[in-house]
């Protein structure tokens, strides 16, 4: 037993990420507020026959639908949008295309032998794994040097095998946005594959593609209820695209992949507005101190368009991290990527939240 101890009290991933303690977790984009206290409410409501029973999809289907304004049969419910992403590549990315596909002009079976993803650097990791456990062939575009969307050199690395084109807006971790335009022309240019827009982050946005998705029958959007509506624990995603476009994802997904009280969370969520629009104004003030943090000590940092700020720690940028860990502010370590090699990430939520990591940053940076 005492072995047992020893090894649980390790900084160790068993599954997950390795918990690292007692502190303010700003490395994960979590809600750091929390979620609705009308959440709260309905988890407590549980009773234990409600706990044995298996969920029951239907008014939450019908009233997430109604809240992004979509029909009901354009949408599925997934586990985290992670799930989503994991279904989309089993259901588009076995050797022989799935006939909505085919349908759209993709090839029975790729033509070099191993299908395809197309992403832009850096990227969301995810994406990635998910393609790699297919055996898919990941084909990267890396960003432009101030982290645009590089949409030409994207239109020009789509192939016959490309099964699904990732457009991650706003881009995690760099948190630039894409125009509209772009994705429509990439949605136009690859017609035979799943345009996926990914707008896990779109809450913090002015404007979103999910209307402008309708005109396609091959782009899928992606959202996730883990950040503005604070659900990263119940882990509660949704797909939006065609029918037809779902259908090769519903024969591959899990009967109840939802849980039953991440089903009560969700629909209590989105009927409580109130709470989602305090936190994006708590996470638009919190990323003008940050920005402000960082100009005052001359890092270099990018405007973001959700809820958290890359910043360039130059050559310090490891020493940086380490620093701030260490006293208590959990930043996300993005030095181990080629595409942003001196760089951490910093989530912006909760106003007393970054005003306590403004002045982590700032004592470490004072100590140069």
């Amino acid at each position: 037993m005492k072995g047992s101890d020893e090894r649980r009290d390790q900084t160790i991933t068993i599954q997950g990420v390795p918990d690292l303690g007692p502190g303010l977790r700003l490395h994960l984009n979590e809600n750091t507020g929390g979620c609705s206290p009308k959440v709260v409410e309905a988890v407590h409501a549980f009773t234990a026959e409600r706990l044995a029973l298996y969920p029951d999809f239907r008014d939450a289907i019908f009233e997430t639908a109604a809240f992004l304004g979509v029909d009901p049969d354009r949408i599925l419910l997934t586990n985290g949008l992670d799930e989503g992403i994991l279904l989309a590549s089993i259901a588009f990315l076995l050797p022989r295309a799935p006939q909505a596909l085919v349908e759209l002009g993709a090839p029975d079976v790729a033509t070099s032998g191993q299908t395809e993803i197309l992403v832009t650097l850096p990227t969301f990791e995810p994406y990635l794994q998910a393609a790699k456990a297919m055996g898919a062939r990941v084909v990267s575009v890396p960003a432009t040097p101030d982290f645009s969307f590089p949409v030409d050199a994207v239109l020009r690395a789509i192939t016959p095998n490309t099964r699904i084109v990732y457009v991650n807006n706003p881009n995690n971790p760099t948190g630039q946005p894409i125009p509209q335009e772009a994705i429509h022309r990439v949605a136009r240019a690859a017609g035979h594959a799943v345009v996926f827009v990914d707008e896990a982050y779109q809450d913090f946005m002015a404007e979103n593609f999910l209307a402008a998705a309708a005109e396609y029958p091959n782009v899928m959007v992606g959202r996730t209820f883990s950040k503005a509506f604070g659900l990263a624990g119940m882990r509660v995603g949704v797909l939006i695209a065609p029918p037809s476009l779902l259908a090769p994802v519903r024969r591959v997904m899990p009967l109840f992949n939802l849980n039953v009280v991440a089903v009560a969370a969700l629909r209590a969520a989105i009927a409580d507005p109130s709470f989602r629009a305090w936190y994006l104004k708590q996470a638009a003030q919190s990323k003008a101190l940050v920005y402000a943090a960082c100009e005052k000590a001359g890092l270099r940092y990018w405007k973001s368009s959700a809820n958290f700020v890359l910043i360039d720690g130059g050559a310090r940028a490891k020493e940086m991290i380490a620093a701030l860990i260490a006293r208590g502010v959990f930043v996300r370590d993005r030095t181990g990527d080629p595409s942003t090699p001196t760089c951490f990430r910093l989530t912006t939520g909760v106003v007393e939240h970054t005003a306590r990591a403004v002045a982590a940053l700032e004592a470490v940076c004072a100590e140069r």
